[in-house]
């Protein structure tokens, strides 16, 4: 007789309905469900569709007091998870887990470095009211990559920086945030929150300690 196979549940996850699925760049989702929780700035979340494959972590790219909870990402064609929730409908269940993490938003002066998605934790801390002495530096590709730059360009205006390696505009400047930040001679004494690939995330960090940040001003979250 076969031996029954069990499956361990994860009792730190828990089970959602989603709200809303929304394309919001060619194979960039956002996706939503309500909140259940509190949440610092910059935290993320480990999310499933079932119990025997494991969770992948996002970050939160929502406001503290929104009513739904957003999670931004783009499909890896490659991936187990992402297609599938590219494809979920409002009602379709999901697993999370509760928020955690230490790359935390502050009131603090800070620059904030993205790439691609990696916006999504610094959006999250912008809709929490934490764009006072901040400024955005965010990297893409394409033009049509520049996520929630409406409502950054709104209220950061001048300290909304946009770098772009393959598109060109007349307000953006062109190339790879890297080299943008290359350019730049002195660094003020803020903190420095870098969030992207690794690749990116390690370039960045190594650059700004190169010009004289210290490491204790630099926080990074890697996007896989």
């Amino acid at each position: 007789m076969p031996k029954k196979t069990t499956i361990k549940k994860d009792p730190a996850l828990i089970e959602v309905s989603l709200t809303n699925n929304e394309e919001i760049s060619p194979d960039v989702h956002l996706i939503s469900f309500y909140r259940n929780f509190d949440f610092i700035p910059g935290q993320v979340i480990k999310i499933g569709i079932d119990q025997k494959s494991p969770p992948r972590i996002y970050s939160i790219c929502s406001g503290k007091s929104e009513k739904e909870v957003k999670i931004l990402f783009n499909i890896n064609d490659d991936g187990f998870l992402t297609p599938k929730l590219a494809n979920m409908i409002p009602g379709d269940k999901i697993l999370i887990s509760e928020p955690y993490g230490s790359f935390l938003g502050t009131k603090e002066p800070a620059w904030w470095i993205a790439t691609g998605t990696g916006i999504a934790p610094f959006y999250s801390m912008f809709l929490s009211g934490q764009y006072e002495n901040k400024k955005l530096i965010h990297g893409v590709r394409f033009l049509n990559q520049f996520y929630f730059e409406d409502e950054f360009n709104w209220e950061l205006d001048k300290n909304y920086i946009r770098c772009s390696s393959r598109e060109s505009s007349c307000d953006v400047i062109p190339g790879r945030v890297s080299e943008y930040l290359s350019e730049i001679e002195v660094f003020p004494d803020v903190l420095y929150y870098i969030c992207g690939k690794a690749q990116m995330v390690v370039e960045v960090r190594d650059l700004l300690i190169e010009k004289g940040v210290s490491f204790e001003k630099i926080m990074a979250e890697i996007y896989f």
